[in-house]
């Protein structure tokens, strides 16, 4: 067959399957366009792949595509199991394959929201635009020691230990033959972390707030009520900053923590005193009508609500510009706190935990299934009164 036959086959729309040779066929579909296929037996089946349309592709061409294939086939390669293969998922920097490794994260962590902070603010600005295979241990060495020097020893564990999964992502992709974080220890790192004992004294509270109030230019009053809350309250930070209106009971003075968004798995209601109640009515003018008690200010994808980060930043910003005249802390020692000024306050052990969501150790654990209502009611109103005139 030659070109001058192709065009008259096409012309006069004769549809069906015309043979060229060489396993190369001439296919006219029903709208008169000619497609080239070449088919081809491997492992034993028949199998067709359509190469190319004409004239897009020359019948020379078609008949070299067809000669190629069939050298192909000839050592065992399979065009069309090739062709599968290209259109998997390409991975070129970093970014992307910290992508398809966030994903597989979000099936198996609870919290996978961690991971992809840790990646998009400590990691991606560094190695996030380079080549998968141009990431050395120096790139490494230079993340987790800017996050030490930035004296945030656990999140630099916890970096070098998510680049290391990263880059094992990368090897059981076949995308890397190497783990350039993999000979990296916690003592190049953030080093053995100790358990923080940190708790303000009442002394030092008033001086925070104090603070907080005279930087209220930085430090905004929804921020300001946040730290409040996280005190009287023992909460957990993202339990808060995650807080949706619907989950308060102004009408019982309950704020009702599902167990999805409890570290625990366990809900609770925890009890609201009188002032508590009061600063969420603030929240709730503040709100502007989110479904949010913290709405994010700006347009976010990842949030409706206000970063996991946004406390700890601010409180941060006062260390760095030695404004804040008490020795450091940082969000979490507020829960700390709570704790510390319940015990003050003559609370009992267990109800004291029960304030906290803390799941009760042991026996007592197992057969103690009174949730205290009452009693942590008393408590954090107590906890409140202690530190109402320090807040206000």
């Amino acid at each position: 067959m030659n070109d001058k036959q192709v065009k008259s086959l096409i012309k006069k729309g004769e549809h069906g399957r015309h043979g060229v040779g060489n396993g190369l066929y001439l296919r006219i579909a029903n709208n008169s366009i000619g497609y080239w296929v070449i088919r081809y037996t491997i492992n034993k089946k028949r199998r067709e792949v359509t190469v190319g349309k004409y004239p897009d592709l020359s019948l020379a061409d078609a008949k070299f595509e067809a000669a190629r294939i069939k050298v192909d086939v000839s050592n065992g390669i399979d065009p069309i199991a090739e062709k599968k293969r290209n259109e998997a998922p390409q991975f070129n920097t970093v970014d992307d394959l910290a992508e398809d490794w966030l994903k597989e994260c979000e099936k198996r962590l609870k919290h996978p929201n961690i991971p992809r902070r840790v990646y998009t603010k400590d990691i991606a600005p560094t190695i996030g635009e380079l080549g998968i295979d141009q990431v050395t241990p120096s790139d490494i060495r230079a993340i987790i020691n800017k996050i030490a020097e930035s004296n945030r020893p656990t999140i630099a564990n916890d970096c070098l230990m998510y680049c290391k999964q990263l880059f094992r992502h990368a090897i059981k992709l076949d995308l890397r033959t190497s783990n350039p974080a993999e000979a990296f220890t916690i003592s190049d790192a953030g080093g053995v972390e100790k358990s923080r004992s940190r708790a303000l004294s009442i002394d030092e509270l008033s001086l925070v707030f104090k603070c907080l109030r005279e930087n209220h230019n930085q430090f905004t009053r929804e921020n300001y009520l946040a730290v409040a809350l996280l005190l009287c309250l023992g909460v957990r930070k993202g339990e808060l900053v995650a807080a949706k209106w619907h989950e308060f009971d102004f009408d019982t003075a309950l704020w009702h923590i599902p167990q999805e968004r409890s570290k625990t798995g366990r809900g609770i209601s925890v009890p609201l005193a009188p002032t508590i109640i009061e600063w969420l009515k603030e929240l709730q003018i503040r709100a502007y009508g989110s479904e949010f008690v913290f709405p994010n200010r700006r347009a976010s994808k990842r949030f409706g609500h206000i970063s996991p980060d946004t406390i700890n930043a601010a409180i941060q910003k006062l260390f760095r510009e030695e404004k804040m005249p008490v020795e450091h802390f940082t969000v979490h020692d507020l829960r700390r706190t709570c704790r510390s000024l319940l015990a003050e306050a003559g609370v009992a052990g267990h109800v004291a935990e029960r304030c906290l969501n803390h799941k009760l150790k042991g026996v007592e654990g197992i057969y103690d299934r009174y949730d205290y209502l009452d009693e942590r009611r008393e408590a954090l109103r107590i906890v409140a009164t202690l530190i109402l005139t320090i807040i206000t």
